[in-house]
C-alpha cells in the first residue's frame, strides 16, 4: 500500500495496519513494526500522539511535539528532529502490533 493510498483509506473512514521502514521513532517503533492506524484529523489529537501525516509534502508516521489551533500539529521523531506543523493529519496509532 503507498503513502497516498493510506491517506486515502484513512479519509475515507477506514482502520489499517500501516507498516514502515526507518529507525526515526526507535525505541518505540522499530523499522517495519506494523502499526494500527485510526482515522483521525489534527483537532483530534493531543502532544505525545503518534500520527500518520504529510509534512512538506511528505509522509510520516512520527510523534506530536505540540498543538496549536491555529497552525495545527507540530510533528516530530523520537530523536529530536521536528518536521514542522501541519494540519494534514490521516490517522493516530491506536497499537503497536508484534514484529
Amino acid at each position: 500500500m503507498t503513502l497516498t493510498e493510506k491517506a486515502k483509506k484513512l479519509l475515507n473512514g477506514q482502520t489499517i495496519i500501516s507498516v514502515e521502514p526507518g529507525n526515526s521513532m526507535t525505541p518505540i517503533l522499530r523499522s517495519r513494526q506494523p502499526v494500527r492506524l485510526i482515522p483521525v484529523t489534527y483537532k483530534d489529537i493531543s502532544k505525545g500522539d503518534i500520527v500518520y501525516c504529510r509534512v512538506r509534502g511528505n509522509f510520516y508516521t512520527h510523534k506530536v511535539i505540540a498543538t496549536c489551533e491555529n497552525r495545527g500539529v507540530l510533528i516530530g521523531n523520537n530523536h529530536g528532529r521536528i518536521n514542522g506543523w501541519t494540519k494534514a493529519v490521516f490517522g493516530k496509532v491506536t497499537e503497536i502490533l508484534p514484529m
